[in-house]
């Protein structure tokens, strides 16, 4: 019986260029060792994502006429490259009325929902060509809403693409919550899933548990409703924080210091927290299958941790920082590229 290989991806915003760098080179090293042609959506089973990181997963889930994977990963750090300036552009005259989005929210979201509806158009959640989990908060039924590409086959609970990804998005202080309708015609109104679950590994691994694989991927190889030794998780970060806080500082700031801070330090360290929990799920594993958990999380190195920085050395910066990771970790990631090799079917 062949492995479930799951992928997660974080939030964090025009930091998701790093998630972009390490999976190109996964990508480019299935090229050589695999088939020239391949691209990551049809090596991995089931792909989660938050915010930033549900972006990448549905760009790499898109469908071709023979239901493979669409775009190579190329096609997402092109996005981020290109269109992120377009997205996250705040005018001075905003910055000037509104500083640090004190006042309503930081970014205008008309140009992110126009790149997505030119990128996804009309896209449903349930053509993705692989079981994909997405994260948003209900503001208004103050629940998770985990959007689920298997589920929509078989329920109401069906979507535009581009609207997940604008829920998913809509971050707190930068884009404004957003009201979707599902194919149904029912409303949820939603805010960024990073709120709960910037790394959304722990709930990729919950919510594979209940898939039956083997009938979804239509392959008998494939288990269906893997315990934790039938996968293999990559989960990949934006980068670490290096942003401290002063004690004496915070000690004074009062509620509107805090906003910031908050958001900051509840976003890293939910995503830690998840990737303690997965350790340890996995040491209770025989030996082999221990090392089938990877956690991916470059140091920021000279890179900003600000989600909406989009100037052109910022972006450089977080281009080399994934750069300098592949570098001093290429070991790990080859074994990765052969481990889905050896998975796919």
């Amino acid at each position: 019986m062949k492995k479930i290989t799951i992928l997660s991806l974080d939030g964090g915003g025009i930091r998701g260029i790093i998630t972009c760098i390490i999976l190109r080179y996964i990508e480019e090293q299935l090229q050589i060792h695999d088939r020239a042609s391949a691209k990551l959506g049809d090596y991995f089973d089931f792909v989660a994502g938050s915010s930033t990181g549900a972006l990448i997963a549905s760009i790499i889930l898109c469908p071709d006429e023979q239901r493979k994977a669409k775009h190579s990963i190329q096609k997402g750090l092109e996005l981020y490259s290109e269109k992120g300036g377009d997205i996250f552009q705040v005018s001075f005259w905003e910055r000037l009325v509104n500083p640090y989005g004190l006042f309503n929210e930081k970014i205008s979201q008309e140009a992110l929902e126009k790149n997505l509806n030119d990128f996804f158009g009309n896209l449903e959640l349930k053509e993705l060509i692989k079981p994909c989990l997405i994260t948003s908060y209900d503001i208004e039924k103050r629940k998770a809403k985990l959007f689920n590409s298997w589920k929509a086959h078989l329920s109401t609970d069906n979507f535009y693409v581009k609207d997940v990804c604008r829920a998913t998005s809509a971050a707190p202080t930068y884009f404004t919550p957003v009201q979707i309708k599902s194919m149904y015609g029912q409303i949820f109104s939603l805010i960024d899933g990073g709120m709960f679950a910037n790394n959304p590994a722990l709930c990729a691994y919950a919510e594979a548990r209940k898939i039956p694989f083997a009938e979804v991927l239509k392959n008998h190889q494939k288990p269906n409703h893997p315990a934790v030794n039938d996968m293999i998780i990559i989960s990949i970060g934006t980068g670490l924080e290096s942003k401290s806080y002063s004690f004496r500082k915070m000690q004074k700031v009062g509620k509107i210091g805090w906003v910031n801070p908050i958001i900051d330090i509840l976003m890293s360290a939910n995503a830690e927290t998840v990737d303690y929990q997965l350790c340890q799920i996995f040491q209770t594993l025989g030996q082999r299958n221990q090392k089938n958990y990877y956690r991916i999380n470059p140091s920021l190195k000279n890179a900003s941790p600000a989600m909406d920085n989009v100037r052109k050395s910022n972006i450089e910066n977080l281009i080399q920082a994934g750069l300098n990771y592949i570098e001093d970790n290429k070991e790990n990631l080859n074994q990765i590229v052969q481990k889905l090799i050896k998975n796919k079917t």
